[in-house]
């Protein structure tokens, strides 16, 4: 219990910092409580909307995977170095695949919602 507990806090810590230090986690952060409310009204099903709640919470862990990567990034060296840039951008395409598939759902489930399928 003990260790689940630590990897609790450090969890929180690490959402805390990153909420604190960049921008796009929290934009993403309210989307996420934004998409709570409105997903109960465009899913048509109750799995729909947990679905569209977890598209938004995929961004935001995509998001805050590439966080991660372009710190350590920039912690190894705030040079401009070829091979870094190119894994940064990879983090960011990552998060641009996540957002277009969390797009993805929510358009089909407002389709959906509106009986064009």
């Amino acid at each position: 219990m003990l260790r689940i507990w630590k990897a609790t806090i450090n969890s929180r810590n690490g959402l805390a910092f990153a909420f604190r230090s960049e921008q796009a986690i929290r934009e993403e952060i309210f989307a996420l409580l934004l998409s709570l409310p409105i997903a109960w009204v465009v899913g048509a099903t109750l799995s729909r909307a947990i679905e569209l709640i977890c598209a938004v919470a995929f961004v935001l862990v995509v998001e805050l995977l590439n966080t991660a990567v372009e710190k350590l990034a920039d912690r190894l060296t705030m040079e401009h170095d070829k091979q870094i840039g190119q894994v940064k951008d990879m983090g960011s395409a990552a998060v641009g695949v996540a957002l277009l598939m969390a797009g993805a759902f929510w358009i089909f489930a407002i389709v959906e919602r509106l009986g064009l399928v």
